[in-house]
């Protein structure tokens, strides 16, 4: 592989920024110091006025594929990904089929093999009979990221909510555990309560309230605790789940850790009255005092990670009324520049975004190697461009379903080149396709 030598950059990393030089080569950082002096063929970037940043990891995606290539597929979504500053995503197994069996699971990680620029991992899936399937992980805790439990509504045959497999699944997995925590018990009795007979997008978080994501994430993290299991829990959206987390110990000391999504951090309930069914989302984006408590958790320390759950629909799909309109947003190409808007406003620094979005990221899943500007780590780096803003638009969307919320939003940054395990698979608006992404590894 060509060797790059990036000099005079703002480089982010571990709670610094430092201006420094950093030498890649052979799909790692080979250097990092004030000034490398080299001899030799070598390719020399200017980073003068630059961030390098880690290269994001997303720990939940929905890419569609197989099944539900008609939205988006690895190719078109993990494009996307790294044209906006992601070098790894971890996929999710509500694929058509299910990925509820090993071989199924396989299957994707040979799929993603061919197809995938960015780094990739996929979930093992559940349901309430396949538990000695999911435990086989046991075996794998090397190069599978994760188990995922629906403990809400899903498609197919993935919600899980018999307890004695729950039970079986929490007692003896030793593999990491992510839940979706919304409660269907509690969801179908606020539905029925509604008395309106046209059902609109502000009813969504009404149905899919707190109680409903309290109650399952309680009921979560009682079993971890019962059984000292390794919990994630996805997608947090209120203040009231906030008191089940801590912030009294460093996230790879955590046997229970939280993620919020870059949605649930700029929207609120408000913004169903413009953009309707387009931010419909499971679990709900919820009022706006959920969302200051969830960025102050967020800057404390409770929650530990931000990911999109970029989920993929034709706007045809978006549609009324409530019943069809599909639950998810597509984000996975924006989400890096949205938090830097925030930075911009000074809402966060720009060391507790790149903590979020990479660093603790791999320190929740114990990724081999990356995370993180290491010399000898994989050489996943992003070069961010403050001068040149960016607007939201539909032809510079690069996922498959081509729509965005954030249409007519300006980024406060462009995302000028992404490196993927030390090749510029996205550099001044082109791909370059000649590499392609890497299975990730887990020291566990």
């Amino acid at each position: 592989m060509a060797k790059y030598i990036i000099r005079n950059i703002q480089l982010v990393n571990e709670g610094k920024t430092e201006v420094k030089d950093i030498l890649i080569h052979n799909e790692r950082i080979e250097q990092i110091s004030g000034q490398i002096n080299i001899s030799g063929s070598y390719n020399e970037i200017d980073g003068t006025g630059l961030w390098l940043l880690p290269g994001v990891i997303d720990d939940q995606v929905h890419f569609r594929d197989p099944g539900l290539t008609h939205k988006g597929s690895i190719y078109t979504e993990a494009r996307a990904a790294v044209a906006g500053g992601t070098t790894s995503f971890m996929e999710m197994p509500n694929t058509i089929p299910n990925a509820l069996t090993h071989v199924l699971l396989e299957e994707k990680y040979a799929h993603a093999a061919t197809q995938s620029l960015a780094n990739y991992s996929f979930f093992m899936g559940t349901s309430n009979n396949n538990a000695d399937e999911v435990l086989r992980t046991n075996e794998r805790k090397k190069d599978i990221c994760g188990i995922k439990i629906f403990m809400g509504s899903s498609t197919g045959n993935m919600l899980v909510d018999n307890y004695i497999t729950l039970n079986k699944i929490f007692s003896e997995a030793e593999l990491l555990i992510a839940t979706h925590c919304e409660d269907e018990k509690i969801i179908k009795h606020n539905r029925e309560a509604i008395a309106a007979e046209v059902l609109q997008p502000a009813h969504h978080p009404i149905i899919r309230n707190a109680e409903a994501c309290f109650a399952s994430s309680l009921s979560a993290i009682q079993l971890a605790k019962q059984h000292d299991t390794r919990l994630h829990i996805l997608h947090i959206t209120t203040a009231i789940e906030l008191g089940l987390f801590t912030n009294l110990f460093p996230t790879k000391d955590k046997r229970i850790t939280s993620e919020v999504c870059v949605h649930h951090l700029h929207f609120t309930a408000d913004d169903y009255a413009n953009l309707g069914y387009k931010i419909k989302c499971n679990p709900a984006i919820k009022a706006a005092p959920n969302r200051d408590a969830l960025w102050e958790a967020l800057l404390d320390d409770r929650l530990d990670i931000i990911a999109t759950d970029h989920a993929p629909h034709l706007l045809s799909e978006k549609e009324p009324p409530y019943d069809h309109a599909h639950a998810g947003l597509p984000l996975v190409q924006h989400a890096l520049q949205l938090m830097l808007h925030y930075v911009a406003e000074g809402k966060m620094s720009i060391e507790k975004m790149v903590e979020k979005m990479s660093h603790r990221v791999a320190d929740c899943f114990q990724i081999k190697d990356r995370g993180y500007l290491r010399e000898g780590y994989f050489a996943d780096m992003v070069i961010v461009d403050r001068s040149q803003p960016q607007t939201v638009h539909a032809d510079n969307i690069l996922f498959k379903c081509g729509w965005s919320p954030l249409e007519g939003f300006t980024m406060p940054a462009t995302i000028a080149k992404t490196f993927v395990n030390g090749h510029p698979a996205w550099e001044n608006g082109r791909f370059n396709e000649s590499e392609k992404g890497m299975r990730l590894q887990f020291d566990r």
